[in-house]
């Protein structure tokens, strides 16, 4: 029997992952695709092709438009707060709290990780789990406001001082994070392993980061539908979608 490329692949990842000794995650909107939640890339049905993200989604049209951004983010968050974790997300947390993985890094703001299980997450833009009141800095719950919202529209106020919570998803013209940033690189730095999964790699500081593990000898697999840039330095790339690779890698790994 002729073994094809991407069986070749798989078996690759397998023996890379089984013998990692600090491997670490980067997952992208591809790996909440299959709960429901567009990504923003992707021809046609990605977000950035029907919007212009510095209209909706920047600082500013927070700052001056706040109207306009709670209400395109609306449907947004109700897919994502309303999400379940999808096999991909479950078999994660399968192999984290096996000890195969150590560290999962996400540019995703849904929270699927956690609710699947995974106990050392990054979100290295943020979270629509919390908001932060743009006036005394208060943090709350988005549990708190969200039927509101999500129900009637409603824009979510400090119930101190009245001023509007911004929920705590990094926006265009925002920095990242510090301290999970930090950690995030100190991650990728020391890793011997790094997955890349359901990530296009095409927003930067964090597509930069299989970068850095690679300059630090560390081995890549690539999970996605699309190419990225760091499939050429990759130990593994296998083509489709992670809700049907990476719960098919865990059983493998963990069944063995």
């Amino acid at each position: 029997m002729t073994t094809r490329p991407q069986d070749t692949a798989f078996n690759r990842a397998v023996d890379l992952i089984k013998n990692a000794q600090h491997a670490v995650v980067l997952t992208g909107a591809g790996s909440s695709t299959s709960s429901g939640i567009p990504d923003f890339r992707s021809a046609g049905s990605g977000l950035w092709t029907r919007f212009l993200p510095m209209e909706v989604a920047s600082l500013s049209s927070f700052r001056y438009h706040p109207e306009r951004f709670f209400e395109w983010l609306r449907p947004l968050a109700s897919h994502m707060l309303n999400a379940q974790p999808n096999p991909a997300h479950v078999a994660l947390a399968q192999l984290e709290n096996g000890g195969f993985i150590r560290t999962i890094i996400t540019q995703n703001i849904d929270g699927l990780h956690q609710r699947a299980g995974s106990k050392h997450v990054l979100e290295v833009h943020g979270t629509l789990n919390t908001l932060t009141c743009v006036g005394c800095y208060h943090q709350y719950p988005s549990s708190d406001f969200i039927g509101a919202y999500i129900e009637h529209g409603d824009i979510p106020r400090c119930p101190d001082c009245e001023c509007i919570l911004k929920p705590d998803a990094v926006l265009f013209e925002e920095q990242l994070p510090a301290k999970i940033w930090l950690e995030a690189r100190q991650a990728s730095e020391n890793c011997d392993l790094m997955l890349v999964a359901g990530s296009s790699l095409a927003v930067m500081p964090v597509a930069g980061l299989p970068a850095k593990a690679r300059e630090n000898g560390s081995d890549i697999i690539v999970i996605n539908k699309s190419e990225t840039y760091v499939d050429g330095q990759a130990s593994a790339v296998l083509t489709g979608d992670v809700a049907d690779i990476i719960p098919s890698l865990a059983a493998e790994i963990l069944n063995d």
